[in-house]
């Protein structure tokens, strides 16, 4: 209840800031009851059993029983029973708006004079774009008390993480070659072709670990940067750009792999992204909440659900909620 009443508070505290008066930052702060699917935490798995599917599909989960972990100060390996759930964790805004705080009411937190960004240009065979990403931690589960003393929870306060206006190689596709330089490698049709097959089973399942550089659908997830030289629609570009941010993270050593057996005992060091440990639900500007397209894997296709989620004036910024697969072993 503590968690949940702190929560509250920084809410008012936020509703204090003077709002930007540009109508061009749009945005609302998400309700933690109303607009999470909640219905996204499953399946819960305990060992090889499925306590509820909850119509949602799954990774493969570590079935051993006992697993095997340290906890200090207990000396040696002390045994557990191996639990699987996804946890919603953080949220993500993609704004065509510097310093835009979609997630956060429209907030815009300062004036900018970033040159360059823009929604689409070009004609209607080749259109771009670029966006900025804002990365919230967000374990809402933690804060609501919703599993009381659940130690796999991830149990940090709420702050924003990482703005892409403050990253210098964001928007500069060559000077991102210095965290990607196998970029190189995927720049060609071959590569590129690959994402379909990827595009194809993450469209009805999971996406392919092994293509790494794909976003399924969406595009490549190579270079990190917002510019993206495939503007299909305002869904799909902020889905790729939530992609690339992910990946970035990974590289970056920000993020880590908390799904499988080798991620029972501890979070563990991933620099390449492990897609299958991701799905992504709409916050804004109209969300997701209800239905087997609420929450989707990494590089699904956004025509099934993307419908009359972008419209003119405040419905051309995005937000999402990302949940995260974990896997660990309970005492």
């Amino acid at each position: 209840m503590i968690s949940y009443l702190r929560f509250i508070c920084l809410l008012l505290i936020l509703n204090t800031f003077p709002l930007s008066e540009n109508a061009a930052c749009p945005g609302r702060f998400v309700n933690p009851i109303t607009d999470i699917c909640w219905s996204c935490l499953f399946p819960i798995t305990i060992g090889p059993v499925k306590v509820n599917a909850g119509g949602r599909q799954d990774t493969l989960n570590p079935t051993q029983i006992p697993c095997w972990c340290p906890r200090p100060p207990i000396p040696g390996l002390v045994p557990g029973i191996p639990v699987g759930f996804w946890e919603p964790v953080r949220l993500v805004d993609v704004t065509r708006v510097p310093f835009c705080m979609v997630n956060m009411g429209g907030m815009q937190m300062a004036n900018s004079i970033t040159q360059g960004v823009h929604g689409v240009k070009g004609s209607s065979r080749s259109q771009s774009s670029f966006y900025h990403v804002h990365w919230y931690i967000y374990p809402v589960i933690y804060w609501l008390e919703l599993l009381v003393d659940f130690l796999c929870l991830e149990q940090q306060g709420f702050d924003v993480a990482y703005i892409t206006e403050l990253d210098p190689l964001w928007n500069a596709d060559e000077l991102s070659f210095i965290i990607n330089p196998e970029a190189v490698l995927f720049g060609n049709p071959i590569a590129q072709a690959a994402c379909a097959a990827d595009c194809a089973t993450a469209s009805v399942g999971f996406p392919m670990d092994v293509l790494f550089w794909c976003n399924g659908c969406q595009g490549s997830l190579y270079p990190f940067t917002g510019n993206n030289s495939a503007h299909n629609g305002g869904v799909q570009a902020s889905l790729l750009m939530v992609g690339r941010m992910m990946a970035k993270l990974h590289r970056e050593g920000l993020l880590w792999s908390t799904s499988g057996q080798a991620s029972l005992c501890q979070k563990i060091p991933l620099p390449i992204i492990k897609k299958t440990q991701y799905k992504t639900q709409m916050t804004y500007p109209r969300p997701t909440t209800k239905g087997p397209m609420a929450c989707n894997p990494l590089g699904r296709t956004e025509v099934i659900w993307g419908s009359a989620r972008e419209f003119p004036y405040k419905g051309e910024d995005f937000g999402y909620l990302i949940w995260r697969k974990r896997n660990c072993c309970v005492l």
